[in-house]
Protein backbone atom coordinates (compact mmCIF):
# COMPACT_ATOMS: atom_id res chain seq x y z
CA UNK A 1 0.00 0.00 0.00
CA UNK A 2 1.19 3.34 -0.97
CA UNK A 3 2.58 6.00 1.91
CA UNK A 4 0.35 8.22 2.79
CA UNK A 5 0.56 11.76 1.40
CA UNK A 6 1.27 14.49 3.71
CA UNK A 7 -0.64 17.23 2.19
CA UNK A 8 1.94 20.23 3.05
CA UNK A 9 -0.35 23.06 1.03
CA UNK A 10 -4.02 22.42 3.47
CA UNK A 11 -1.49 22.08 6.59
CA UNK A 12 0.17 25.70 5.80
CA UNK A 13 -3.66 26.77 5.44
CA UNK A 14 -4.36 26.03 8.60
CA UNK A 15 -1.35 27.54 9.79
CA UNK A 16 -2.10 30.64 7.80
CA UNK A 17 -5.50 30.81 9.36
CA UNK A 18 -4.28 30.71 12.66
CA UNK A 19 -2.04 33.23 12.41
CA UNK A 20 -4.21 35.41 10.54
CA UNK A 21 -7.49 34.66 13.74
CA UNK A 22 -4.55 36.07 16.00
CA UNK A 23 -3.61 39.19 14.21
CA UNK A 24 -7.74 39.92 14.54
CA UNK A 25 -7.22 39.45 18.02
CA UNK A 26 -4.20 41.70 18.79
CA UNK A 27 -6.03 44.53 16.03
CA UNK A 28 -8.30 45.80 18.76
CA UNK A 29 -5.52 46.36 20.99
CA UNK A 30 -3.49 48.42 18.21
CA UNK A 31 -1.18 46.02 17.19
CA UNK A 32 -0.97 44.79 13.70
CA UNK A 33 2.23 42.60 13.23
CA UNK A 34 4.42 43.63 10.69
CA UNK A 35 7.20 42.19 8.72
CA UNK A 36 9.79 43.91 6.31
CA UNK A 37 11.73 42.38 3.99
CA UNK A 38 15.34 43.57 2.47
CA UNK A 39 16.20 42.59 -1.15
CA UNK A 40 19.23 43.83 -2.66
CA UNK A 41 19.73 43.38 -5.77
CA UNK A 42 17.67 42.24 -8.77
CA UNK A 43 17.39 38.29 -8.61
CA UNK A 44 14.73 37.17 -10.45
CA UNK A 45 14.08 34.20 -7.99
CA UNK A 46 14.37 35.89 -5.03
CA UNK A 47 11.97 38.92 -6.46
CA UNK A 48 9.41 35.91 -6.71
CA UNK A 49 9.86 34.72 -3.36
CA UNK A 50 9.66 37.92 -1.73
CA UNK A 51 6.11 39.40 -3.54
CA UNK A 52 4.92 36.18 -2.18
CA UNK A 53 5.99 36.80 0.95
CA UNK A 54 4.14 40.60 1.23
CA UNK A 55 1.13 38.64 -0.48
CA UNK A 56 0.67 36.28 2.68
CA UNK A 57 1.24 38.93 4.82
CA UNK A 58 -1.67 40.84 3.64
CA UNK A 59 -3.47 37.93 3.25
CA UNK A 60 -3.35 37.37 7.11
CA UNK A 61 -4.38 40.75 8.22
CA UNK A 62 -0.71 41.88 8.90
CA UNK A 63 1.58 44.60 7.71
CA UNK A 64 3.81 43.22 4.64
CA UNK A 65 6.60 45.59 3.20
CA UNK A 66 9.72 45.44 1.11
CA UNK A 67 12.37 47.69 0.90
CA UNK A 68 14.50 46.97 -2.68
CA UNK A 69 17.77 48.23 -2.76
CA UNK A 70 19.91 48.11 -5.84
CA UNK A 71 22.57 45.65 -6.09
CA UNK A 72 25.39 48.26 -5.30
CA UNK A 73 24.25 48.49 -1.97
CA UNK A 74 27.49 49.05 0.02
CA UNK A 75 27.10 46.50 3.30
CA UNK A 76 27.47 50.31 5.38
CA UNK A 77 24.49 51.37 4.23
CA UNK A 78 22.63 47.91 4.10
CA UNK A 79 23.46 47.83 8.02
CA UNK A 80 21.84 51.11 8.32
CA UNK A 81 18.78 50.01 6.73
CA UNK A 82 18.87 47.60 9.80
CA UNK A 83 19.49 49.72 12.30
CA UNK A 84 16.21 51.77 11.12
CA UNK A 85 14.25 48.83 11.44
CA UNK A 86 15.48 47.62 14.49
CA UNK A 87 14.37 50.57 16.34
CA UNK A 88 10.94 51.24 14.42
CA UNK A 89 8.27 49.98 17.19
CA UNK A 90 5.80 49.07 13.81
CA UNK A 91 8.62 46.57 12.64
CA UNK A 92 8.28 43.24 14.17
CA UNK A 93 10.10 40.94 11.50
CA UNK A 94 13.32 41.58 9.82
CA UNK A 95 14.03 39.10 7.25
CA UNK A 96 16.87 40.05 4.58
CA UNK A 97 16.50 37.85 1.83
CA UNK A 98 19.74 35.70 0.66
CA UNK A 99 21.97 35.93 -0.69
CA UNK A 100 23.18 38.67 -0.70
CA UNK A 101 26.23 40.35 -3.06
CA UNK A 102 29.17 39.03 -2.25
CA UNK A 103 30.57 42.11 -1.47
CA UNK A 104 28.33 42.16 1.28
CA UNK A 105 28.92 39.88 4.52
CA UNK A 106 26.09 38.17 5.44
CA UNK A 107 27.02 37.11 8.83
CA UNK A 108 27.53 40.72 9.57
CA UNK A 109 23.94 41.10 8.36
CA UNK A 110 21.94 38.35 9.95
CA UNK A 111 24.03 39.11 13.42
CA UNK A 112 22.88 42.88 12.93
CA UNK A 113 19.57 42.34 13.24
CA UNK A 114 17.48 42.80 16.26
CA UNK A 115 17.19 38.71 17.68
CA UNK A 116 13.99 39.70 18.69
CA UNK A 117 13.15 40.75 15.24
CA UNK A 118 14.49 38.49 13.67
CA UNK A 119 11.85 35.68 12.28
CA UNK A 120 14.10 34.02 10.27
CA UNK A 121 15.49 32.36 13.01
CA UNK A 122 19.36 32.82 11.78
CA UNK A 123 20.62 35.19 14.50
CA UNK A 124 23.30 33.40 17.00
CA UNK A 125 20.94 33.61 19.44
CA UNK A 126 18.02 32.13 18.04
CA UNK A 127 20.39 29.54 17.36
CA UNK A 128 21.92 29.05 20.67
CA UNK A 129 18.01 29.32 22.46
CA UNK A 130 16.99 26.46 19.64
CA UNK A 131 19.73 24.62 20.89
CA UNK A 132 18.99 24.66 24.62
CA UNK A 133 15.62 24.23 24.06
CA UNK A 134 14.08 27.87 25.13
CA UNK A 135 10.74 28.55 24.48
CA UNK A 136 11.30 32.13 23.21
CA UNK A 137 13.62 30.87 20.49
CA UNK A 138 12.17 31.92 16.50
CA UNK A 139 13.42 28.19 15.00
CA UNK A 140 14.69 28.78 11.38
CA UNK A 141 10.89 28.62 9.33
CA UNK A 142 12.05 25.61 7.19
CA UNK A 143 12.70 23.07 10.17
CA UNK A 144 9.59 24.73 12.08
CA UNK A 145 7.69 23.42 9.21
CA UNK A 146 8.77 20.09 9.48
CA UNK A 147 7.92 19.96 12.98
CA UNK A 148 4.39 21.27 12.36
CA UNK A 149 4.06 18.81 9.46
CA UNK A 150 4.60 15.88 11.77
CA UNK A 151 2.63 16.99 14.71
CA UNK A 152 -0.62 18.06 12.47
CA UNK A 153 -0.20 14.97 10.85
CA UNK A 154 -0.45 12.69 14.13
CA UNK A 155 2.65 10.81 13.97
CA UNK A 156 4.35 10.06 17.00
CA UNK A 157 7.60 11.12 17.57
CA UNK A 158 9.03 10.31 21.40
CA UNK A 159 11.52 7.42 21.36
CA UNK A 160 11.26 7.44 17.59
CA UNK A 161 14.68 7.57 15.60
CA UNK A 162 15.01 10.61 13.53
CA UNK A 163 17.69 10.50 10.75
CA UNK A 164 18.48 14.09 9.05
CA UNK A 165 20.54 13.89 5.92
CA UNK A 166 22.27 17.72 5.71
CA UNK A 167 24.03 19.52 8.24
CA UNK A 168 23.17 23.11 7.23
CA UNK A 169 22.61 26.04 9.92
CA UNK A 170 19.22 26.47 7.81
CA UNK A 171 17.74 22.84 7.77
CA UNK A 172 19.69 20.36 9.17
CA UNK A 173 21.66 21.58 12.80
CA UNK A 174 18.20 23.56 13.83
CA UNK A 175 15.71 20.44 12.77
CA UNK A 176 18.49 18.26 14.76
CA UNK A 177 18.01 20.41 17.92
CA UNK A 178 14.00 20.85 17.67
CA UNK A 179 13.92 17.22 17.16
CA UNK A 180 15.50 15.97 20.41
CA UNK A 181 14.36 18.65 22.76
CA UNK A 182 11.87 17.04 25.43
CA UNK A 183 8.23 17.65 24.06
CA UNK A 184 5.30 17.28 21.19
CA UNK A 185 6.72 16.90 18.10
CA UNK A 186 10.28 15.89 19.52
CA UNK A 187 12.01 13.65 22.22
CA UNK A 188 13.52 11.58 19.04
CA UNK A 189 16.93 9.94 19.15
CA UNK A 190 18.72 12.42 16.28
CA UNK A 191 21.24 11.05 13.84
CA UNK A 192 22.76 13.72 11.34
CA UNK A 193 24.58 12.50 8.29
CA UNK A 194 26.57 14.65 5.87
CA UNK A 195 29.05 13.84 3.09
CA UNK A 196 31.60 12.38 5.05
CA UNK A 197 28.96 9.93 6.88
CA UNK A 198 30.24 6.33 5.88
CA UNK A 199 27.71 3.33 4.94
CA UNK A 200 25.18 5.96 4.51
CA UNK A 201 22.31 3.62 3.90
CA UNK A 202 23.00 1.39 6.92
CA UNK A 203 21.87 4.85 9.15
CA UNK A 204 19.43 5.91 6.63
CA UNK A 205 17.70 2.45 6.96
CA UNK A 206 17.47 2.76 10.93
CA UNK A 207 15.37 5.49 10.53
CA UNK A 208 11.88 5.60 11.80
CA UNK A 209 11.10 9.38 10.47
CA UNK A 210 14.07 10.05 7.42
CA UNK A 211 14.37 13.91 6.51
CA UNK A 212 15.93 14.78 3.47
CA UNK A 213 18.16 17.65 3.18
CA UNK A 214 20.82 17.51 1.61
CA UNK A 215 20.44 18.90 -1.99
CA UNK A 216 21.09 16.14 -4.14
CA UNK A 217 18.16 15.22 -6.80
CA UNK A 218 16.44 12.05 -6.17
CA UNK A 219 19.47 10.46 -4.05
CA UNK A 220 17.66 8.53 -1.18
CA UNK A 221 15.67 5.28 -2.95
CA UNK A 222 13.59 2.97 -1.62
CA UNK A 223 16.45 0.51 -0.43
CA UNK A 224 17.60 3.28 1.78
CA UNK A 225 14.48 3.33 3.78
CA UNK A 226 13.03 1.00 6.61
CA UNK A 227 9.90 -0.27 5.52
CA UNK A 228 6.83 2.19 7.69
CA UNK A 229 9.21 5.00 7.75
CA UNK A 230 8.20 8.52 7.29
CA UNK A 231 9.97 10.41 4.70
CA UNK A 232 10.08 14.12 5.10
CA UNK A 233 11.83 15.51 1.87
CA UNK A 234 13.24 19.09 1.88
CA UNK A 235 14.66 18.97 -1.57
CA UNK A 236 13.88 21.42 -3.95
CA UNK A 237 15.99 20.01 -7.11
CA UNK A 238 15.98 21.58 -11.02
CA UNK A 239 16.68 18.50 -13.04
CA UNK A 240 16.52 19.03 -17.36
CA UNK A 241 13.49 17.41 -18.67
CA UNK A 242 12.93 17.76 -22.32
CA UNK A 243 9.36 16.79 -22.12
CA UNK A 244 8.24 19.65 -19.59
CA UNK A 245 6.90 22.90 -21.31
CA UNK A 246 9.80 24.95 -19.35
CA UNK A 247 12.22 22.17 -20.01
CA UNK A 248 12.79 21.04 -16.80
CA UNK A 249 10.90 19.78 -13.98
CA UNK A 250 11.52 20.23 -9.81
CA UNK A 251 12.09 16.90 -7.52
CA UNK A 252 12.90 16.19 -4.07
CA UNK A 253 16.23 14.74 -2.46
CA UNK A 254 13.76 11.42 -2.56
CA UNK A 255 12.80 9.09 -5.59
CA UNK A 256 9.41 9.81 -4.68
CA UNK A 257 7.30 7.15 -6.50
CA UNK A 258 9.89 4.03 -5.84
CA UNK A 259 9.83 5.12 -1.89
CA UNK A 260 6.38 5.63 -1.67
CA UNK A 261 6.04 2.21 -1.94
CA UNK A 262 7.72 1.21 1.04
CA UNK A 263 7.18 4.53 3.83
CA UNK A 264 3.75 5.25 5.47
CA UNK A 265 4.38 9.01 5.22
CA UNK A 266 5.35 11.20 2.94
CA UNK A 267 5.85 14.58 1.59
CA UNK A 268 5.48 15.43 -2.10
CA UNK A 269 7.90 17.77 -3.91
CA UNK A 270 6.01 20.28 -4.64
CA UNK A 271 3.26 20.71 -2.25
CA UNK A 272 4.77 18.83 0.56
CA UNK A 273 7.75 21.03 3.03
CA UNK A 274 7.70 24.43 0.71
CA UNK A 275 4.25 25.93 1.63
CA UNK A 276 5.27 25.32 5.31
CA UNK A 277 8.60 28.00 5.04
CA UNK A 278 6.22 31.24 4.51
CA UNK A 279 3.49 30.12 7.06
CA UNK A 280 6.20 29.47 9.81
CA UNK A 281 7.60 32.96 8.97
CA UNK A 282 4.02 34.92 9.16
CA UNK A 283 3.59 32.57 12.94
CA UNK A 284 6.79 33.75 13.79
CA UNK A 285 6.05 37.16 12.86
CA UNK A 286 2.51 37.50 14.54
CA UNK A 287 4.69 35.82 18.02
CA UNK A 288 7.15 38.52 17.69
CA UNK A 289 4.46 41.46 17.82
CA UNK A 290 2.54 39.37 20.60
CA UNK A 291 6.09 39.26 22.56
CA UNK A 292 6.00 43.05 22.38
CA UNK A 293 3.14 43.34 24.65
CA UNK A 294 5.18 41.72 27.84
CA UNK A 295 7.86 43.24 27.38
Amino acid sequence: MPAELIDGVAIAARVRARVAAEAAVLAPRGLVPGLTVVLVGDDPASAVYVASKEKACHEAGMRGETIRLPATTTEAELLAVIDRLNADPAVHGILVQMPVPRHIDAQAVIRRIDPAKDVDGFHPVNAGKVLIGDPDAFAPCTPAGVQVLLTESGIETAGKEAVILGRSTIVGKPMAALLMQAGRGADCTVTVCHSRTRDLASHTRRADILIAAIGKPEMVTAEMVKPGAVVIDVGINRVEDPTAKQGYRIVGDVRFEEVRAVASHITPVPGGVGPMTIAMLLANTVRAARLTLVR
